[in-house]
């Protein structure tokens, strides 16, 4: 059986082979220099080279290494433009594309799973894989009763190949506790390494699945395949046709975009009160836009149970910063236990959290690739004062979810470059979001 690479030294050695060849295509592009080329040509040449190497590697690595370029693929619209190109093609690719495991690999996963007899549960079954991500490859089959449906099989050892990776990032945590001192790093990496494994178990994915293709059953908007079997590592859904939205951000309309964008958003605004459960992992790949409009959304590995729906302290909290009533935000903020340091100011958070909001006070709000990369920037300087009281901030790891659906959100709406009427979408389902205070 071929099986993904598992041992750290092995997986280390590949990822260190990007930045290695990086710079060998440098050393290069300056010979060339040297023979004449315009600089521009050879910065490019290097820059596609590099990307289709970035792909590569990740992807036959897969597991957290893989993830973590899907993950980049969600925030390439903060890339600087000279990037966004290359880069952002082979990430995407990343999504749904990735190198394809041998199909003797796939029937013993099946038979493993399903039993020796696996293929008399299906009329037919497409040895060609549809697509192939992180964890696992989806194959188009025709159930026994006729149904068209997506069988995603996962890789073997993927889960040991999740954990090592989560072992290099522990590596991390020193630089965190220096970067971020108001972050506990140990809890963050826990949490992360519990969420990103339980992506590993599908029954539990079919279970999520299954929740929300209940919720959303003959929605007017929304299209989620029901599950047709589960196993511990393969996952049989209904299929869906759809242009992806990360196909969507390049090539589609802007009547295409801006509808992707709003569908994007009410899904993941409405789940937690429709569903009781938040969907954690809004990168392109695993949402479709439909003939018919209706947004379809095909991966549920990791969620997040919201039995009660929203908070509504996040809720007051979004309401205060919205309404720049600075006060009532640095009370929210400590009720919450987000600030704790004395010297944060009521005017310090808001600073922080002014140009985040923006989007929630415009009736229509345009995303765009500029907007996003100018507020990343007082983010990233530490010299900025909007830094220095973010890393006085206390970040509890239960909102870590939550976090990362928002920023990924932000950044495929910025990706899409949608209008989107956020704010009306915020009151229709965050609890008293449209009051405002007296």
């Amino acid at each position: 059986m071929a099986d993904l690479p598992t041992r750290a030294l092995a997986r280390g050695f590949r990822l260190a082979a990007v930045p290695a060849g990086f710079v060998g295509r440098r050393v290069i592009g300056l010979g060339k220099r040297v023979g004449g080329r315009p600089a521009e040509a050879i910065a490019a040449e290097v820059q596609a080279r590099t990307a289709e190497q970035l792909f590569s590697v990740l992807g036959q690595l897969k597991g957290g290494a893989m993830k973590g370029g899907q993950w980049l693929s969600a925030m390439e619209a903060a890339l600087p433009e000279q990037l966004a190109g290359p880069y952002g093609e082979a990430l995407t690719k990343l999504q749904e594309a990735a190198p394809a495991m041998p199909i003797r690999t796939v029937h013993e996963v099946l038979i493993e799973q399903l039993g020796r007899q696996w293929r008399t549960r299906f009329a037919e079954f497409d040895d060609e894989p549809a697509a192939a991500a992180s964890i696992g490859q989806v194959h188009r089959a025709v159930w026994r009763d006729g149904r068209q449906v997506a069988v995603k099989v996962q890789y073997p050892h993927a889960g040991e190949a999740l954990a090592t990776d989560l072992r290099q990032l522990d590596r991390l945590v020193p630089v965190l506790r220096v970067a971020v001192p108001g972050l506990d790093a140990d809890d963050l990496f826990g949490e992360l390494t519990t969420r990103i494994l339980a992506e590993v178990d599908y029954e539990q994915e079919a279970a999520a699945q299954a929740e929300f293709a209940r919720a959303f059953r003959d929605d007017q908007d929304f299209v989620v395949p029901g599950v047709v079997h589960g196993a511990p590592r393969v996952l049989v859904s209904e299929w869906v046709d759809g242009t992806s939205v990360a196909q969507i951000a390049r090539h589609g309309s802007p009547s295409e975009r801006d509808r992707a964008g709003l569908l994007l958003c009410r899904f993941l605004l409405s789940s937690p009160p429709r569903v009781g459960r938040l969907h954690g992992d809004p990168h392109p790949g695993n949402f479709r836009l439909l003939a018919d409009g209706r947004l379809a959304v095909i991966d549920f590995g990791s969620t997040l149970a919201t039995p009660a729906g929203w908070s509504p302290r996040l809720t007051a909290f979004l309401r205060a910063g919205r309404e720049r009533a600075a006060e009532d935000l640095i009370r929210q903020a400590r009720a919450a236990g987000v600030v704790r340091d004395s010297e944060v100011t009521d005017q310090a958070l808001l600073d922080l959290v002014d140009p985040l909001l923006e989007p929630l006070r415009a009736e229509q709000f345009t995303f765009t690739r500029p907007w996003l990369r100018g507020l990343t920037t007082p983010f990233s300087d530490p010299r900025s004062a909007i830094s220095r009281t973010q890393r006085r901030l206390h970040i509890p790891v239960r909102y870590l979810l939550v976090q990362r659906v928002a920023a990924g959100t932000t950044g495929v709406l910025c990706l899409l470059g949608a209008s989107v009427p956020l704010a009306a979408e915020a009151a229709a389902w965050l609890p008293h979001f449209g009051r405002v205070e007296d």
